[in-house]
């Protein structure tokens, strides 16, 4: 049973009550959902965890959803914590750690949020939701809300990965190609959902995707004996992940579950951040002590390309973007070597094939290539 007791504003502190349907504070603000840590303290075991089911849902009392009839999983969480050995004698890095988040449903990390998210809409009698998306999002939402039987909408920039637009199409959600930027997605979604009463689930404008997302700290608080890692990297856009992980840090700390010092959380841009959680990344970022860095689109495909040779982890290039920026941030001194580190690939390499593509051009077929490749008809 959930131990949730409301919504609290992020920047005014305004309170909202969790069992009706809200997007943005008044003031503009993302929501998030606090929870009776002491109840949850007094009533709830760490040591009962690994009996619980292999998903998200083994954290129930620290999740918003309280009819466990209104749980959609598609088998989200518990992804594998993979040392990185080879990799890390190549980074000078003695524990280096991959979160292998491209085991989820639909292949991506944002599986953890939008399972929750969409729960969340079958428990408040949501049956129409809208997303905003570059491409994963889009295809969880499209996943859960087939398997909740609610009605998905999705807008994504033309140029699309195809996996994503094809998955979201099979998965019969009401999709919308837009000749323009995510922005311009986003904001055809808000105008939609003001006009056909959607329930908007862009990132930070809902509070449950951060909810999702957040077992992912859990995951690897659990999966390292509670022992914490001293740094963590995630590829950070709109923030809900990394947001997520600090505030799962925060709750084991009230918890009792976790002692000493939490992870340096380290904010990786594959692209500039959304505004809405920059002010909710920051603080993040302060409180633990971490940075924030940039990774070229050059450096993240090369970086995927060295862990798929190295560890056989084909990450797709936001993912791979933490192992380029873990490198620097081995070289410059901010990350010591014997620091144990972990590093969130939030989806599968196979969703970015188009990407790669550049790095691994597949050349016309010739007697040079068929005396070391495949072997065909005379």
């Amino acid at each position: 049973m959930t131990t949730l007791t409301e919504l609290e504003c992020s920047v005014c502190g305004s309170r909202y009550d969790a069992r009706r349907p809200h997007n943005l504070c008044s003031c503009g603000g993302p929501l998030l959902a606090r929870y009776d840590l002491e109840l949850a303290r007094r009533s709830w075991s760490r040591d009962w965890i690994p009996h619980g089911p292999a998903t998200i849902w083994r954290y129930a009392p620290v999740l918003p959803v309280d009819k466990p009839a209104s749980i959609v999983s598609l088998g989200e969480g518990m992804t594998p914590l993979t040392r990185a050995r080879r990799l890390g004698e190549r980074m000078d890095a003695t524990q280096l750690w991959i979160k292998d988040e491209a085991q989820n449903p639909t292949a991506s990390v944002k599986a953890r949020g939008l399972a929750c998210a969409i729960s969340m809409a079958m428990e408040l009698e949501i049956r129409k939701v809208v997303i905003p998306s570059e491409g994963n999002g889009a295809s969880a939402t499209a996943a859960y809300a087939a398997a909740a039987g609610i009605e998905a909408h999705v807008f994504m920039p033309r140029d699309v990965p195809r996996a994503n637009y094809v998955e979201c199409q099979a998965f019969g959600a009401q999709v919308t190609l837009v000749d323009g930027s995510f922005e311009d997605c986003a904001r055809l979604a808000a105008e939609g959902a003001a006009r056909e009463g959607w329930f908007d689930l862009s990132a930070l404008r809902e509070p449950y995707r951060v909810e999702g997302q957040k077992t992912l700290g859990y995951e690897v608080a659990e999966q390292m004996n509670w022992q914490l890692p001293g740094a963590i990297l995630y590829p950070t856009g709109s923030g809900v992940g990394l947001v997520g992980i600090w505030k799962a840090l925060q709750e084991m700390e009230a918890l009792g579950w976790i002692a000493g010092r939490l992870p340096k959380m380290i904010s990786v841009h594959p692209h500039p951040p959304r505004p809405l959680g920059e002010a909710l990344i920051a603080r993040a970022l302060q409180e633990s002590g971490g940075t924030a860095l940039a990774v070229s689109g050059a450096e993240m495909l090369d970086a995927g390309a060295e862990l798929a040779s190295q560890e056989g982890i084909f990450a797709a290039p936001e993912g791979a973007a933490c192992v380029a920026a873990a490198r620097k941030l081995l070289a410059s001194g901010f990350l010591a070597s014997g620091e144990t580190i972990v590093i969130c690939s939030t989806g599968a390499g196979l969703k970015s094939l188009e990407a790669y593509a550049s790095r691994f051009p597949r050349r016309n077929a010739s007697e040079a290539d068929k005396l070391g490749g495949l072997i065909t008809p005379r």
